[in-house]
């Protein structure tokens, strides 16, 4: 019940970047300017049922995924019963739309490094960040040994490439996520790897 409790907290009590206290109608992080996610109304009563019962999140995304799937099962039930009503009046062809549901995927990059999906507004976990006039040697070895360390998903991002980093630095991060809330799951798995001073951040173009 405490890592339920929690995670909760992490998702809806505290600003997914700098881990500040918010209020559920606040809308920006008074200490670090970010737009926070959505602490009322339906989707998030969701959230928190879901993760008082299973103790993990999968992201808001899943609760669209969900209503797409039953309308899209409505309609094709719809569309059986309609056809078997007229088929001997007149043939019917119905198709039903497909559920279409998109995650974030990375593409890999050079010697194994993952890279950001192009026009991805989306979350990672920080391993480490470093001024981009000390060069890439450093960033690159890191993400390296991270990825040896079993780590999933480890690139080096050029900060000033993104309106939501702070420019001139370069970036390792873990993991490509639609939700804080999974971000937020992942980087207790980050800390345990070693990398004691993790955070997850939004990366947006």
């Amino acid at each position: 019940m405490a890592k339920r409790r929690e995670v909760a907290v992490a998702v809806e009590e505290t600003c997914p970047r700098c881990g500040t206290a918010r209020a559920p109608e606040q809308d920006y992080c008074l200490e670090c300017g970010l737009r926070l996610p959505v602490a009322v109304g339906t989707v998030a009563a969701l959230r928190r049922g879901w993760v008082r019962r299973i103790g993990w999140y999968p992201g808001d995304w899943f609760w669209l995924a969900l209503a797409a799937l039953v309308v899209a099962s409505a309609g094709a039930a719809a569309a059986i019963v309609l056809g078997r009503k007229h088929a001997e009046e007149r043939p019917v062809t119905v198709v039903a739309p497909p559920l279409q549901i998109s995650l974030p995927t990375a593409a890999t990059g050079p010697n194994g490094r993952t890279l950001w999906p192009r026009g991805l507004d989306g979350w990672t976990v920080v391993l480490s960040s470093s001024p981009a006039t000390r060069g890439q040697t450093k960033p690159l070895a890191l993400a390296t040994g991270a990825a040896r360390r079993g780590l999933l998903q480890v690139g080096v991002l050029d900060s000033s490439a993104f309106a939501s980093l702070h420019p001139g630095y370069y970036v390792v991060f873990s993991g490509v996520y639609g939700a804080p809330g999974d971000a937020r799951i992942a980087l207790e798995t980050v800390r345990a790897r070693g990398f004691g001073g993790a955070y997850v951040l939004r990366v947006a173009p």
